[in-house]
């Protein structure tokens, strides 16, 4: 009898929300293995949204949405150059439409965001499901999504950090860090720019993590998982540097 009982494997300990989150950045594979239980993804939502809101008061505050706005014109030299043909007082108007546009949007970032994280669940989804036979839930693919997400926090905060202190003159929400090789680039040569600033330690963390997250919810080998996840990361990113290119 007590060996028959200790054949039996233990199931692992049920995780609280907290500790899905703690484990994210220590021990991950417990953390999208016990997604497979609960698919809950609440509560990275909430602390990455109130991690967005507080880099926008900050930046704000600090900065100003006018010149994160100039900032970000002066990457599009074309643009620019057209806004400041313009007369004085249609300049001042269009800027001043551009300034709130982009207040709205970077407040609202966190909705946007979960759009984008549906809609990248929602390709893996079908990638994983019908292109190796697994059998994933949209809600876990969405749960797998925002938990691998959870390194932007402490991007944001970084930022936060940088900004309070007064070293982010040149500062962008689309990089808001100097954890890529975007320095290395000249801004005018859009697409090299574009692709440059995308090969970041945060964002290539996250590609990790979601290629984790899948082979704990899939059986899949993880390096196949990485392969599907940094292979549709590829497609996005050539794409939008190619796409931003051609408007610059």
């Amino acid at each position: 009898m007590s060996s028959a009982t200790a054949a039996v494997p233990l199931e692992a300990k049920p995780l609280s929300e907290v500790e899905r989150v703690v484990d994210t950045f220590i021990a991950p594979t417990k953390t999208f293995t016990d997604i497979r239980r609960s698919a809950s993804w609440w509560l990275p939502f909430v602390l990455m949204a109130i991690s967005s809101f507080a880099l926008v008061f900050v930046v704000e505050k600090k900065l100003g949405m006018e010149k994160v706005v100039e900032n970000q014109m002066a990457l599009s030299p074309k643009q620019a150059a057209k806004l400041d043909a313009l007369p004085p007082d249609q300049r001042a108007a269009q800027m001043e439409t551009i300034v709130k546009f982009n207040r709205m949007i970077s407040y609202a970032y966190p909705v946007v965001a979960l759009i984008i994280a549906a809609i990248m669940a929602g390709v893996l989804l079908g990638t994983f499901n019908f292109g190796f036979g697994a059998e994933l839930t949209f809600n876990r693919c969405l749960a797998v999504t925002l938990y691998s997400w959870l390194p932007g926090i402490l991007k944001a905060l970084i930022a936060i950090l940088v900004v309070s202190i007064g070293g982010a003159e040149g500062f962008t929400f689309q990089n808001p860090v100097a954890s890529n090789f975007s320095a290395l680039v000249d801004p005018s040569s859009h697409f090299l720019y574009a692709m440059a600033s995308s090969i970041d330690l945060f964002t290539i963390w996250t590609l990790v993590l979601a290629g984790i997250g899948y082979s704990c919810l899939t059986r899949i080998k993880r390096g196949t998982c990485m392969a599907v996840v940094f292979g549709w990361w590829a497609v996005v990113v050539l794409g939008g540097a190619a796409i931003g290119a051609m408007f610059a």
